[in-house]
């Protein structure tokens, strides 16, 4: 889906997790849970490209990226650029 009937809080999400993968890519260290973080950051690309990602699974993928790259200081703006689009869906109904 492409063009001006694109949610732009999509467009906001693919392009944050679009950057932090390719900054995890680059990024020269390995940790113990790299593959955690890749995996789910595969997972949130994937909910951006059907344009209607499911709350629930961004948040709970959000928290894993979160837990498996948060000590790593590098990543850390591109994380918090990720954290910041999911957020545009609306805060947590729990809240």
């Amino acid at each position: 889906m492409t063009g001006s009937d694109e949610d732009p809080r999509v467009a906001e999400l693919r392009t944050a997790v679009s950057r932090l993968r390719r900054e995890l890519a680059a990024h020269p260290a390995e940790f113990p849970d790299r593959g955690i973080a890749e995996d789910e950051l595969a997972s949130l690309a994937a909910m951006a490209i059907t344009g209607r990602p499911e709350i629930p699974r961004l948040r709970r993928s959000l928290l894993l990226v979160a837990g498996a790259i948060g000590s790593v200081s590098a990543l850390a703006r591109g994380l918090s650029e990720v954290r910041a689009a999911v957020e545009l869906f609306g805060e947590s109904p729990r809240r």
